[in-house]
């Protein structure tokens, strides 16, 4: 892929996920974005037009017409939001980094994945880094193969490109011996860890020492690491019910073991947490959708 912004009209079919005769119907039709022409005939097309043809495509998912799409993103382009009267954006611009891994994941191309991550890193540093690039892309992946535009080796492949990524960063980032402690575990059945290598690495950002307990520990493994380790803070996520579907118990019994823990202060987070836990209340967890409020009140 060019860099700085310039796009083939490959390079943006393969980033948008559209075809390249969609694309060319709705510069021709609809105005919609204006490529610069090369001398012999190919049309280069800019960041810029890139994410008015994303804001197009996903505004006609939700069921606008394509000239009213249109309409929308030529009238408001920051702010589409504002026509579904929410505070958040439909569609979040993405930068340079992010369309190039959109180009390669759709290749599942691990080498440029990770040629791509290690620039953007390098050249961002770690906090834009994880708040422009990696949640950006792995928000994407996982809209495209929920609708189906990805399949389950594309996802895959990207999301473990990141999360490798990520592992070798927080295996490398220094902190300070003496620093406070901060434990993730993933609920046992919960497989998902990447929000986790997330969270973790914006802990290191504020000087904390990171420990991650892998996806789907087994019984007793966080409450043992707890005891070993003596943290500041336990972090626990569920992005799914099933944890507490596979083991009703699970939740008391940690919370028990968190009341016994008194110089620990235990937090949990994860859409699937949320949904359990929304009428439920604990004792000695903290249930948190705000990472700011945990470090907020461990300051």
């Amino acid at each position: 892929m060019q860099r700085n912004g310039i796009y083939t009209i490959q390079q943006v079919s393969d980033a948008t996920g559209l075809s390249k005769q969609v694309i060319r119907k709705w510069e021709e039709r609809y105005g919609l974005v204006q490529p610069e022409r090369l001398e012999n005939g190919y049309r280069i097309y800019s960041e810029k037009d890139v994410n008015a043809l994303l804001s197009v495509k996903i505004l006609s998912e939700k069921g606008y017409s394509i000239k009213q799409a249109v309409d929308m993103v030529e009238k408001e382009p920051e702010n589409i939001g504002s026509f579904f009267k929410t505070e958040q954006p439909v569609f979040e611009k993405f930068n340079d980094y992010v369309i190039q891994l959109l180009e390669k994941g759709t290749y599942c191309d691990e080498n440029e994945l990770n040629l791509i991550l290690q620039q953007a890193y390098h050249q961002l540093g770690l906090e834009v880094f994880i708040n422009k690039v990696i949640i950006p892309f792995l928000k994407e992946v996982g809209d495209r193969w929920e609708r189906e535009e990805w399949d389950e080796y594309q996802e895959a492949v990207s999301s473990m490109s990141v999360r490798d990524y990520l592992i070798q960063i927080r295996t490398t980032f220094q902190v300070r011996n003496d620093a406070p402690v901060v434990i993730g575990a993933c609920l046992p059945e919960e497989h998902h860890e990447l929000p986790m290598h997330i969270v973790l690495l914006q802990f290191m950002l504020r000087g904390w020492k990171t420990v991650l307990v892998g996806a789907s520990p087994a019984p007793g493994a966080i409450e043992s690491l707890v005891q070993k380790l003596k943290p500041n803070i336990v972090l626990l996520s569920a992005s799914t019910t099933l944890p507490f579907e596979k083991d009703p118990k699970l939740i008391r019994r940690l919370d028990q073991f968190a009341s016994e823990q008194e110089k620990v202060a235990f937090y949990i987070g994860g859409m699937g947490s949320s949904i359990y836990l929304k009428e439920k209340k604990l004792k000695s967890i903290n249930i948190t959708k705000d990472l700011e409020e945990v470090f907020n009140q461990n300051r």
